[in-house]
């Protein structure tokens, strides 16, 4: 889910040094220009993406759906990709179907035309996402046609993404009382609670051969902090300022702890090999909002950084054939501006 994390990130200027520092990226090209564009992810054939943006420029005042043609967006800076949501409430999370023309989406239009508004501040100024009760998941067509509701049941249902299977959805939901990953079919049927844990369960992706799941995990064990993780969830809130990688079954036997990193380990996504994870991490900094790509197998060991060009860098993914890499970054962003773009690259083991 694309938060307020890239909100405060500060502005770094390129340097060489820093681009010597990434070689696992080759040829790297930026495909939006303005705003906060994040959660791009492709479509099965590789030639699109979906994605969302809140970019002023287009009149939007909250995140909304777009999907981007990537050859399109490579070459022309004034491209503007197609909305595919409906411009009401917002929106997060959209990921491509199996048939490659219709998107799914989470939204809480349904909750009310405005922009949710952002929570009071707070006393304490503790960093806070909020988990909007009124989102669902939909599933619409390029042109923005609702298709399809999937959910309905009271409470939080959002971060859904598809198998490569093409067979089963995994998305987090409130519907057990806590924020949990659930599975259910490609049509919405047949939905199973995967994860049990107290605690925040987000931002989860299939493996390429679609047995496992990786995903992002709160695990509040004092009483203290069981209390505020309650407390806040209660108020449709969760801080996400400690959180490790986890991997499971698809049906959430041998449950996992990949990272143990502390700070806020997130935005995870399968190596084409399956055999380890690229997943954002602050984990590194001294300030808390320095957030580099890093790689680590499934056992916990070789972490390897991947990027160091600006201080934000997040949500990886790789091409269904595993040669291009998708994320979101600050890099190339003018002096003052906090936009997020879309960037792409062609992968290099």
């Amino acid at each position: 889910m694309k938060h307020a994390l890239i909100l405060t990130v500060a502005v770094v200027t390129a340097t060489c040094s820093a681009l010597a520092q990434e070689p696992n990226l080759k040829n790297i090209r930026q495909l939006t220009f303005g705003g906060d564009n994040a959660e791009a992810y492709f479509s099965p054939d590789g030639k699109k993406l979906a994605m969302q943006s809140n970019n002023k420029a287009w009149g939007l005042q909250c995140d909304q759906i777009f999907w981007v043609d990537i050859a399109k967006a490579a070459g022309d800076s004034s491209y503007r990709p197609p909305m595919v949501s409906n411009g009401e409430g917002r929106t997060t999370c959209s990921y491509y179907m199996p048939n490659n023309r219709h998107i799914l989406y989470g939204s809480t239009f349904e909750g009310g035309k405005e922009c949710p508004p952002p929570p009071p501040p707070r006393a304490d100024r503790k960093y806070l996402w909020q988990v909007h009760p009124d989102y669902d998941v939909y599933v619409a067509d390029e042109q923005g046609t609702m298709i399809a509701k999937l959910t309905n049941e009271p409470g939080y249902d959002a971060e859904a993404t598809v198998s490569p299977k093409g067979d089963l959805i995994v998305y987090t939901s409130m519907r057990s009382g806590d924020l949990e990953l659930w599975t259910m079919n490609i049509d919405g049927s047949n939905k199973r609670q995967v994860t049990s844990g107290l605690g925040y369960d987000g931002g989860a992706f299939f493996s390429p051969d679609g047995t496992k799941l990786v995903f992002r995990a709160s695990r509040p064990t004092t009483d203290s902090a069981i209390a505020e993780y309650k407390e806040l969830l209660s108020q449709g809130l969760v801080a996400p300022t400690n959180m490790e990688i986890y991997v499971c079954n698809v049906d959430g036997s041998d449950l996992r702890q990949i990272t143990t990193l502390g700070k806020a380990n997130w935005a995870p996504f399968f190596h084409p090999s399956g055999k380890k994870i690229l997943f954002s991490s602050n984990h590194h900094s001294q300030r808390g909002y320095d957030f580099q790509i890093y790689s680590i197998d499934l056992d916990g060991t070789n972490l390897k950084r991947i990027t160091s060009e600006s201080i934000f860098n997040a949500f990886p993914m790789f091409s269904p054939d595993g040669k291009r890499l998708v994320w979101s970054s600050n890099r190339n962003t003018p002096e003052g501006s906090r936009d997020t773009n879309v960037f792409i690259a062609d992968w290099e083991d």
